[in-house]
C-alpha cells in the first residue's frame, strides 16, 4: 500500500503536469510550520527559475488545480511561492481504515524472495553473558524482526567464540582437576560418557582460573597450547570434551538469551569454520593475493581512494595461528555455500570497523562473495555509566547480564507494587515485561552508532520517552477497550432480560432466537470503521498513525530501530492528548463512540506491532 506521502506526491505530479510544469518539482514534505499546514511543496520556487515566472503565479495555479481534489481540505499558495496543504478528514479516515485492513500495516514487502544473514551475539562458550553482550543481542534481534516484517528471509547466527586457546585452557584445567577422566587416556577406545563432567557453574569457574594460571605458570600455559593443538588436530578425547563444553554452554546461553527475548536460527561458531580454512588458502593462493610479510601471510586491501592508511589483512600469523579475519573469511565461504544470501549483516561493536573493512575487501578481491551480495557492517557504540565510561559494577568489574536484568526487574517491581490492586504474582510477571521493555527501549531509542549512558532511574520511569511509558499507554488503551466491551455486554444482558419478560407468552424457540439476535446486535460495534476526526487532537492522532508504513519501511531500509522508538513515542504522546480531551466511554452518540473505539483498536494494533519488532510485549495492567 502506498504511503500517504506517496499518494500526495502522485496528486501533485498530476497537478504539475496539468498546469504545464515539470513534474520533477512535485516534491512534498512535512510542513515546517505545522500551525499553518500539515504538508508543504516548495516546487514552485524551483520551477520559477526554469520557466522564468513569478513563483507565486505558479503556486496559485497549482493551488487552484489541487483544490479540486477531495484529498485536501486546504491548499493555498503562500509567499514567496510555497504550497501549504492539509489533508481532508474524510480522506484521512479512509486511509487509516485501508491501513487497518491491509497486511503488514500497509508496508511494502520489499524483501520478498531475499535472504539476509545477521551475525550478532558473538558470545563466548564457557563464559557468562555480561553487559558487553547486551547491545549486539538487542540491536541484532530488533533489526532481524524489522527486516522480517518487510518480507526478508532472516537468519540470525550467533557466531560463537568456541575455538582457540580458550578451549585448550579449559581442557587442561579440567585434566588437572579430573585426571582420571577417559578423555585424557590415550589408550581409551570405548564410547565417551554422554553426560558432561561439569556444569555451567563449573565452566564459569574453570576458565578464569585457567586463564590466570596460564599467566603465572609457563608449564601450564605450554600444556594449554598443546591441548589446543591436539583439539585442532582432531584428538577424539579432546573433541568429545569439546562437544560437552559446547552443549553445556549453549544450553545456558539459550536460557539467558530467552530472558532477553532473543532467538538465533543458527548456533554456529568459529569451530564450524575450521573446515573451510584450507579452501580459503587455496582461493587466496590461486589468485596470487597471499604473500609473506615479516613471517605472516597477508593480503593487501588498501585502495587509492582511502583517506587513511589501511594495513594488510593478516590471514595467518608467523607462528602459524589463525586470526579472527581467517575465521570470518572461512565463515563467509560456508555461508555462501549453505545459504547463498543476498546480504550478510554484521551487528558488532563499532571499534571493529577496520577489521570488517579488511575482511570485506579480501572477500571481494578473492571472489568469495559475489558482487550482488551485500556485505554490511552495523557498528554500535558503547553502553556507558553515568561517569561516561563503559558500564561497570560498583566494584569496577564487568556486570553479568542476568544481574543487570534482575536489578531492573526489582526496581520496576517496587514501582508496580505501589498499585496495591495488583497481586504479588501478577506484579512479578508484569515487572519482568516492563523491565525488559525498559532495558530494550532504553538501548534501542538511541541511534545504534552512538554511545549512550545507562541510567536505570530514567529507563524505568513511567513518564517521558521510555519503554514503561509506551507500555503504560498501551495498558490504558486496553483498559478503555475492556470497559467498553463490559459496558456493551451489560447493555446486551439488560436488553435480553427485558425482551424475555415482554415475550414470556412466546414459544421457546422464538424467545431463544430473539435473545440471540439482540445479544449479537448489542455486542457488535455501532461503528466498525474509524470516522473522520472532529477536532485537532483527534486529527493529530490520525496523522501520526497514517505514517506507520512510511516509518517502518524507512526504518527497515536504514536498519534503524531507534526510528521506531521515536515513532512509538509520537503515537503515545498523540493518543494521550486525544484521550485527555475526549470522553470516550461516556459519549452518548454510539456512532461517534464506535468510531473512537475503532481508532483505539488501530492505535493499539500499531503499537503492538512496533514493540514486537523492538522485542518486547505489553502486560494487561500496570
Amino acid at each position: 500500500m502506498n504511503t500517504l506521502m506517496e499518494k500526495i506526491e502522485t496528486v501533485l505530479v498530476e497537478a504539475f503536469d496539468r498546469c504545464g510544469y515539470d513534474s520533477s518539482f512535485a516534491k512534498v514534505s512535512l510542513s515546517n510550520r505545522p500551525d499553518l499546514a500539515e504538508y508543504q511543496c516548495n516546487g514552485a520556487l524551483a520551477a520559477a527559475k526554469k520557466y522564468r515566472k513569478n513563483p507565486m503565479e505558479i503556486a496559485e495555479a497549482l493551488s487552484a488545480e489541487l483544490g479540486k481534489n477531495s484529498m485536501f481540505s486546504l491548499c493555498e499558495a503562500a509567499r514567496p511561492g510555497f504550497l501549504n496543504l492539509r489533508i481532508g478528514a474524510d480522506y484521512l479516515a479512509d486511509y487509516l481504515n485501508g491501513l487497518n485492513a491491509s497486511s503488514h500495516l500497509g508496508c511494502a514487502q520489499t524483501g520478498t524472495g531475499k535472504t539476509i544473514i545477521l551475525d550478532y551475539g558473538g558470545a563466548n562458550v564457557a563464559k557468562p553473558l555480561h553487559v558487553g553482550h547486551l547491545r549486539s543481542a538487542i540491536i541484532g534481534e530488533s533489526v532481524k524482526r524489522l527486516l522480517r516484517f518487510v518480507g526478508y528471509e532472516c537468519i540470525g547466527d550467533i557466531h560463537l567464540g568456541d575455538w582457540g586457546l580458550q578451549m585448550g585452557l579449559i581442557i587442561e584445567e579440567t585434566k588437572a582437576r579430573h585426571p582420571d577422566l577417559p578423555y585424557f587416556d590415550e589408550a581409551y577406545t570405548g564410547c565417551y560418557p554422554s553426560e558432561a563432567p561439569f556444569t555451567i557453574s563449573d565452566l564459569e569457574d574453570i576458565y578464569p582460573k585457567a586463564s590466570k594460571k596460564a599467566k603465572e605458570d609457563e608449564a601450564f600455559a605450554e600444556a594449554a597450547h598443546l591441548a589446543t593443538l591436539r583439539l585442532q588436530q582432531g584428538d577424539p578425547g579432546y573433541t568429545a570434551l569439546f562437544r560437552h563444553i559446547l552443549n553445556v554452554s549453549i544450553a545456558d546461553l539459550k536460557k539467558n538469551y530467552a530472558s532477553l527475548g532473543v532467538e538465533f536460527e543458527v548456533w554456529k561458531g568459529e569451530s564450524d569454520a575450521q573446515a573451510f580454512i584450507p579452501e580459503l588458502f587455496r582461493i587466496l593462493e590461486g589468485q596470487n593475493l597471499l604473500y609473506q610479510s615479516e613471517g605472516a601471510m597477508v593480503v593487501d586491501v588498501a585502495e587509492e581512494s582511502d583517506s587513511k592508511e589501511l594495513p594488510p589483512c593478516i590471514i595467518r600469523k608467523s607462528d602459524g595461528a589463525s586470526l579472527y579475519a581467517t575465521t570470518d573469511l572461512a565463515t563467509l565461504i560456508q555461508r555462501m555455500k549453505d545459504y547463498r544470501p543476498d546480504e550478510v549483516l554484521y551487528i558488532v561493536d563499532k571499534r571493529q570497523s577496520m577489521h570488517f573493512t579488511q575482511v570485506f575487501r579480501v572477500a571481494r578481491k578473492a571472489g568469495i562473495v559475489p558482487p550482488e551480495t551485500a556485505l554490511t557492517f552495523l557498528g554500535f557504540g558503547t553502553m556507558n555509566g553515568k561517569d561516561g565510561k563503559p558500564f561497570k559494577t560498583r566494584d569496577g568489574g564487568v556486570m553479568r547480564l542476568e544481574q543487570l536484568i534482575s536489578d531492573i526487574d526489582s526496581a520496576v517491581y517496587a514501582r508496580i507494587r505501589e498499585n496495591e490492586a495488583i497481586p504479588d504474582d501478577e506484579a512479578a510477571r508484569t515487572a519482568g515485561l516492563v523491565g525488559l521493555a525498559a532495558l530494550k527501549y532504553g538501548d534501542l531509542s538511541n541511534q545504534a552508532t552512538k554511545d549512550y549512558v545507562f541510567d536505570i532511574d530514567r529507563f524505568i520511569s513511567f513518564e517521558g520517552n521510555t519503554g514503561p511509558y509506551i507500555l503504560y499507554t498501551m495498558v490504558r488503551i486496553k483498559s478503555i477497550l475492556s470497559k467498553y466491551a463490559e459496558g456493551r455486554t451489560a447493555h446486551a444482558k439488560n436488553a435480553t432480560a427485558s425482551y424475555a419478560c415482554d415475550s414470556v407468552n412466546d414459544d421457546a424457540d422464538t424467545m431463544i432466537y430473539g435473545n440471540d439476535e439482540i445479544s449479537a446486535n448489542m455486542s457488535a460495534d455501532t461503528g466498525t470503521l474509524i470516522r473522520p476526526a472532529q477536532n485537532t487532537t483527534e486529527k493529530d492522532l490520525h496523522l501520526v498513525l497514517a505514517k506507520v508504513n512510511d516509518v517502518i519501511s524507512s526504518a527497515a531500509a536504514e536498519k534503524a530501530p531507534h526510528r521506531l522508538c521515536q515513532y512509538a513515542y509520537e503515537i503515545c504522546d498523540g493518543f494521550n492528548r486525544f484521550y485527555h480531551e475526549t470522553k470516550i466511554l461516556t459519549e452518548a452518540d454510539e456512532a461517534r463512540q464506535g468510531g473512537w473505539i475503532a481508532l483505539l483498536r488501530f492505535t493499539l494494533l500499531v503499537l503492538s506491532e512496533i514493540i514486537s519488532i523492538l522485542g518486547f510485549e505489553a502486560p494487561e495492567r500496570m
